[in-house]
């Protein structure tokens, strides 16, 4: 082992086993010695690995580590121990009066609030686009000073040459480049990426003048960043120093390697133009001493993986492959699911049955942040927290869901939807206990936020309250809108911090923050624990702290006032850059990890998950403040490196010692294209016949039926029989005495749907703000013809006719007139429908004695076991100058045909007048009914029509009666069942109960005959 020398691990042995390896064949026999080695490495994870590394060869043995720090991370701490007792001493005293880097909080806030002074010549940003403004333009300076350029290069930028929106931005980033530095100096702090540039520069200077006696040893960098490469070279320049590179290309030829220089895609991009900055050739470069037999049984695998990489200007040497066979591509497997679904459950599955062998390790390797959750998710149902790299988002646990949903609330003037997503959160507590508080809310549920959306604020909800219907209430009603009542008051009281900030125009986004707080720990009150220890604790609870801390520490003199309306999207678009990662409790063998890092990790089993198009490699990104001929005149490099960068991380996992390759077919819903490695990959087996075409076996065919086992594991353990059709057989004493006319068409159509609501008491709840619909719509044209009728109800109509009704029409919609689809859809065809009716009521009007509207009436049915009670509500009954009635209903939809009337399929008007002939209806009758009318109003073309029934009325009324007796005498057997949907001819149109009975399940096609 030399020093001055660059080494390179290649990709098929584990680098940091063979990293471990060497470093203890060359110090290992002076424990000292090896202490005194420094190991520069990617990633704060590179080091932990490298350390396990270590541990594994020691097994068990005591054994003093080299000093390993990350590159990338830069800590002043770490790096003073770093250096030793004297040269850390010598660092601290070179770094003591730098001025410490702002926060990632503060400097977006800072940002944000010069993006919203900005006078952009049009409506300015919103505070919530000012601060994801202010996200792109942080990460824009972070590439600035990454790529050691600076915002002097703006002055390479002619305005003229670009259209006016990037004239606009330009002029923005000129007065950032002459403002930024006048900022930071007022904080006393320097910018994150300039204040690591002068740490690294410090550090470098150190080392320049006073070069360390020790080793140090550069592992696992590409260099694609230049302060790195030019440390790399710093670091070789030493008289103990050496680089390691990870995977260095050395089977591809010399004239694809040419072209590898000018292909940033390409996975050798970086470590070419690092061997260009060392000034070296690939053929010096000297392999890391070693030996690894396993990893040398893949490099034909590495090998083939390098010429299906290869640069499109190199492609023609696919014409003469070298002699690959399928068992070069031994350990690789490639699974093609459906849908994304079953590629996660399957994915679990793979790292559930590494667990089955006592050591083996397995990681899934993926870019897609929703993959990754659900595979995390998947694996839960083994009980397996999975170390996930990435983290949670912060706006997702529960803490900061929580704090996110109180502002979203507040925001909705406590709409039902988010106030319920508030009280049935899991921190959620009013002060009560978990029982009793969850007792209140749903009792709020049910008689105050469901049906039509209450008006806002907690005074929308004491007067929905007020207006609520009791009556089908079991309990003590009185008690129960007391309870209900103080429970409304109580929430007032809780969220009264933040809803008296919000009544006026604009309000301090500093209050806002504290207020927010305070409400969060007073709704998070329990009388066991107070709010504040249960949801500022744990990781999560810790993270949303200090994130409610930073936010109101940072904005106190940036933001002035906002309008409260922006409050939530401004905490949103501040939170979502924010992730909480476990500190434990993540299972020691199975791992979830982004690209980056997965970097020189090692495990048994790697699964690429998510090698789609778009996503692995992923689409270049679109820069809000530069445009790329932007980017490429300023200095800065093409989105495309990314793709380079992405695609070495896919070579170096591609020779784990088994790797399965995963994509879904359909993400979403939306069809997927494969990842342009995996189309290569395919293009090279094939032209090798180790491909699908041409009827040759495919070499990455996968033994394992996952797609299978997935369903299965969906699917409950044995064989699972159909449900039966159910045939509930209530007690005699249990079954209903009375029904309504319109329930008994539902007796006769859907038994079990009155077995639910009458029997089991179980009652269709209204949906939460529920708008307007057909029915809505059909009980305002009622009431408006209803009041009208009440008031002309004998003689000629006025010649104000029209307006009175138009009027009672307004009175009837109500606010829900104020909807502009009401009133564009709804109101002219009630306009319509007033005027046909006052037509055809004028005409009516010589033969009308009285008309009576709305009434209800009864009448009792002698049966076999005693007696029955029919009830009715009729829409309108006019008794004609003959002494005749006739009754009528009103049908916005389609009414029954006559035939239906006739056979007592459609009973209604039928049993009406059957309760009118027995004196049912008070004041009216007994009476003789001699027609039935149905009064379609559908304010179409025409806007209404009338359908009479004069034939036989007295007949039919008495079949009806003979068919009412014995339908429920038939009812009153014990052998009787309520039927869900007995004959499918007299199926409902609407049916609330199908879920109830499974109809689904054992039905055929769900409208067979039961």
């Amino acid at each position: 082992m030399k020093f001055g020398q660059v080494y390179s691990i290649p990709a098929e042995r584990s680098f940091v086993d063979a990293l471990a390896d060497g470093l203890l064949r060359q110090w290992g026999d002076d424990p000292l010695a090896l202490s005194e080695v420094m190991v520069l490495l990617p990633t704060r994870r590179a080091c932990r690995s490298l350390r396990e590394a270590f541990l594994r060869r020691a097994q068990g043995a005591a054994l003093l580590l080299p000093r390993m720090r990350p590159i990338g991370d830069v800590d002043v701490e770490e790096m003073i121990l770093g250096f030793g007792a004297g040269a850390g001493l010598e660092f601290s005293d070179l770094v003591a009066d730098l001025p410490p880097p702002v926060s990632a909080m503060r400097r977006v806030l800072v940002l944000a609030s010069l993006i919203q002074k900005w006078p952009y010549g049009f409506d300015n940003p919103s505070p919530e686009q000012s601060a994801i403004l202010a996200g792109d333009l942080a990460r824009l300076l972070d590439q600035v000073h990454i790529e050691g350029l600076s915002l002097d290069n703006l002055d390479r930028l002619a305005p003229e040459r670009f259209s006016e929106n990037w004239q606009q931005t330009l002029s923005f980033l000129n007065i950032l480049r002459e403002n930024w530095p006048k900022i930071l100096a007022e904080e006393g702090a320097l910018d994150p990426g300039e204040w690591q540039t002068a740490m690294r520069r410090a550090q470098a200077d150190l080392w320049r003048a006073d070069p360390p006696q020790h080793p140090v040893i550069a592992a696992g960098s590409t260099g694609s960043v230049p302060a790195t490469a030019d440390l790399l070279s710093l670091i070789l320049e030493m008289p103990k120093g050496m680089v390691v590179l990870p995977g260095l290309d050395r089977t591809l030829d010399d004239a694809a390697w040419t072209e590898v220089a000018r292909d940033q895609g390409h996975p050798q991009f970086g470590l070419s133009r690092l061997l260009d900055r060392f000034s070296l050739q690939r053929t010096e470069v000297i392999d890391w001493p070693g030996e690894d037999h396993e990893g040398e049984t893949r490099t034909s695998r590495v090998h083939l993986l390098s010429e299906a990489m290869r640069p499109a200007a190199a492609s023609d040497a696919w014409r003469h492959l070298p002699d690959f066979t399928a068992e070069d591509m031994r350990g690789v497997s490639q699974t093609v699911f459906d849908t994304s679904r079953s590629e996660a459950v399957s994915i679990a599955m793979m790292m559930r049955r590494t667990l089955e062998a006592p050591t083996k390790r397995a990681a899934l390797v993926t870019p897609d942040r929703s993959l990754a959750r659900r595979v995390a998710a998947e694996l839960q149902r083994w009980g397996l927290t999975v170390d996930d790299s990435a983290g949670q988002p912060l706006g997702a646990t529960v803490p900061g869901s929580f704090l996110r949903l109180i502002a979203e609330t507040v925001n909705e003037g406590f709409s039902p939807a988010t106030l319920l997503s508030v009280l049935k959160h899991p921190l959620a507590r009013g002060g009560r206990g978990a029982g009793a508080f969850r007792h209140q809310v749903r009792l709020l549920e049910r008689w105050v936020l469901r049906g039509p959306k209450p008006a806002p604020g907690f005074d929308g909800l004491r007067a929905a309250l007020e207006g609520a219907d009791l009556r089908d209430m079991d309990h003590d009603r009185a008690s129960v809108a007391e309870s209900l009542s103080g429970f409304i008051a109580g929430l007032a009281e809780m969220f009264s911090p933040l809803t008296d900030l919000m009544q006026g125009s604009a309000v301090s986004l500093r209050d806002c923050v504290l207020a927010h707080g305070r409400v969060a720990e007073a709704l998070a009150d329990d009388p066991d624990k107070p709010g504040a220890d249960r949801i500022w604790a744990g990781e999560a609870g810790e993270a949303a702290a200090l994130f409610v801390q930073e936010l109101a520490e940072g904005c106190a003199d940036l933001f002035g006032d906002i309008a409260p309306a922006d409050y939530p999207g401004l905490l949103d678009a501040m939170i979502s850059g924010r992730a909480v990662r476990p500190r434990y409790g993540a299972h020691p063998r199975l791992f979830i990890w982004g690209p980056l890092e997965a970097r020189l990790q090692h495990v048994d089993l790697v699964i690429l998950g998510g090698l789609n198009e778009g996503v692995w490699p992923p689409e270049p990104e679109t820069d809000a403040w530069m445009s790329r001929p932007m980017r490429q005149e300023f200095g800065l490099p093409a989105p495309e490196r990314r793709i380079g960068l992405s695609a070495h991380d896919f070579a170096q996992a591609f020779a784990a010692p088994q790797v399965v390759l995963s994509r879904a077919e359909k993400v979403d819903g939306q069809p997927t294209v494969p990842s342009r490695w995996l189309s290569r990959l395919h293009v090279v087996l094939d032209a090798l016949g180790l491909g699908d075409s041409d009827g040759q076996a495919n070499v990455l065919a996968v033994e394992d039926p996952w797609t299978d086992w997935a369903g299965l594991l969906e699917r409950s353990r044995g064989p699972t029989a159909s449900a039966p059709m159910p045939e509930p057989r209530p007690p005699v004493e249990a079954r209903p005495v009375g029904l309504s006319v319109t329930r008994i068409e539902t007796l006769m159509r859907d038994p079990y749907s009155i077995f639910a609501r009458y029997i089991l008491q179980l009652k269709v709840l209204d949906p939460l703000e529920a708008d307007p619909g057909a029915a809505e719509r059909g009980t305002f044209i009622h009431q408006a013809l209803e009041r009208f009728v009440a008031d002309y109800a004998s003689g000629p109509l006025p010649a104000e006719a029209r307006d009175v009704l138009i009027r009672e029409g307004e009175a009837a919609f109500g606010p829900v007139l104020s909807r502009p689809a009401v009133r564009a859809f709804w109101w002219p065809r009630f306009e319509r429908i007033a005027d046909w009716f006052l037509r055809e009521e004028a005409k009516r009007r010589g033969g009308l004695d009285l008309s009576f509207v709305e009434q209800k009436g009864k009448t009792v049915v002698p049966i076999a076991t005693g007696q029955f009670t029919l009830q009715a509500t009729a829409d309108r009954i006019d008794r004609m100058a003959d002494g005749g009635y006739v009754i009528m209903d009103y049908k916005t939809g389609q009414p029954p045909s006559k035939k239906d009337v006739k056979t007592g399929k459609a009973p209604q008007m039928p049993l009406e007048a059957m309760i009118l002939a027995d004196g049912g209806f008070g004041s009216i009758g007994p009476g003789t009914v001699a027609e039935f009318q149905y009064w379609r109003l559908s304010g179409g073309s025409p806007a209404g029509k009338i359908t009479p029934i004069d034939e036989d009325v007295s007949g039919i009324v008495d079949e009806i009666r003979d068919g009412l007796i014995a339908l429920i005498d038939g009812f009153m057997q014990p052998e009787t069942p309520y039927l869900p949907t007995p004959r499918s001819a007299l199926k409902m149109r609407f049916n609330d109960y199908d879920h109830l009975s499974r109809k689904a399940e054992w039905s055929a096609g769900g409208d067979g005959d039961a």
